[in-house]
């Protein structure tokens, strides 16, 4: 069908990241089959982020440049003629996008729809002037794509609960699991060699590189689970604004090893490799990562991103308090009962068919109709 003759909705990433291109694709291919035509205007990564290595692009995606100030606190999006004839328009639910305010304070020929958390929920006090703006903002849309069921909760307060949508945000698991598998059917020491590990119980750490996920807690704590564990070791994969920091806190630990970021078959080796997926800070789509692992995740009870809501600890995971003793010894506790971590690790692997991108799909494209359907709100 062509772009005309469609109705053309048009999405706005500020970053085009390497793990939303997998939904992009299948979304643009299902939604043709419901008379949608799909634009993606894709921007750049602010100064700071891009050290954590996560833009991609699309050759079908059209470049929308970012300008910021503020030292990355705020963001003018160039979307221009990227907006021409479209008739919905999906604009992430973030107070730093300038060009938000144009397109929700103004009326406008298309309909505008938000996709987001809900709210900063790595914010201390819900009722900090920020937060106000934001929901405030917020009931200026037409339609709501929550990420989560806890990101839709947070929505409902504004939003009428009809027009909201619960995507079940996820990445590409079906292929992580099936990239896992053929990387278990390898004798887990042949495999360990391969990657030049140790025999012992493994850590392993997938994700940015930034203060949010505590890694000096994650360090701590594992020196406490060596002391107890001397064969214990740990692998942090990652990248961002604290690599140079990080080279230098585990210089003397010769059982801490540092890995560029994993993706595709590095990433199920070492996700098969490993017995415990461990990330004291922040989690967000990382838990897929170990769902589709089959290992359970070890976290504490910090602010965290929507996908939390995927995390029933004693279900799929353990959750410690925030502060590396309790983390360690909830690391020891999994490290000392092999049934129990095989239970977890069962469970994360059963959640990790829950939580897939072709779900997310469905979810999105069912938002879209029921959208279209309605009546534009007053």
């Amino acid at each position: 069908m062509s772009e005309a003759s469609a109705d053309t909705l048009v999405i706005v990433q500020r970053v085009l990241t390497h793990y939303r291109v997998p939904l992009f694709e299948a979304l643009r291919e299902r939604l043709r089959g419901e008379g949608f035509a799909l634009r993606l205007l894709y921007g750049d990564a602010a100064a700071h982020e891009r050290s954590r290595e996560l833009e991609a692009v699309l050759p079908w995606a059209t470049h929308a440049p970012c300008r910021y100030a503020a030292g990355g606190r705020l963001c003018w999006q160039a979307l221009g003629q990227g907006l021409q004839g479209a008739g919905f328009v999906i604009v992430a639910q973030e107070n730093r996008l300038l060009n938000n305010l144009p397109l929700l304070l103004a009326p406008q020929a298309f309909r505008v729809g938000l996709w987001g958390h809900g709210s900063f929920l790595q914010a201390r006090g819900g009722d900090a002037p920020a937060q106000r703006f934001k929901r405030l903002l917020s009931r200026r849309a037409d339609w709501w794509f929550a990420y989560t069921e806890l990101s839709a909760a947070l929505m409902r307060r504004d939003a009428p609960a009809e027009r909201v949508s619960v995507l079940n945000n996820a990445i590409d698991t079906r292929a992580l699991r099936d990239a896992v598998a053929a990387a278990s059917a390898v004798p887990r020491a042949v495999l360990r060699q391969t990657l030049g590990a140790g025999e012992g119980p493994l850590g392993l750490f997938i994700g940015s590189w930034y203060p949010d996920k505590r890694l000096d807690l994650l360090i701590d704590a594992a020196c406490l689970v060596h002391a107890a564990r001397p064969d214990f070791q740990l692998v942090i994969a990652g990248a961002g604004p604290l690599a140079g920091w990080l080279q230098q806190r585990v210089a003397a630990l010769p059982w801490v090893r540092l890995l560029r970021p994993l993706h595709g078959a590095d990433k199920a080796q070492w996700l098969a490799a490993a017995d415990l997926l461990l990330n004291p800070g922040t989690i967000g789509l990382g838990i897929l990562d170990g769902f589709a692992g089959g290992l359970p995740l070890i976290t504490t009870d910090c602010d965290h991103n929507p996908e939390s809501a995927y995390l029933q600890p004693g279900r799929n995971g353990l959750v410690s308090a925030v502060s590396a003793r309790p983390f360690a010894t909830a690391v020891l506790s999994l490290l000392h009962d092999e049934a129990l971590r095989t239970t977890l690790g069962a469970q994360a692997a059963a959640d990790a068919q829950r939580y897939t991108l072709e779900v997310m799909v469905e979810r999105f494209v069912q938002g879209l109709v029921a959208w279209r359907r309605s009546e534009r709100r007053a």
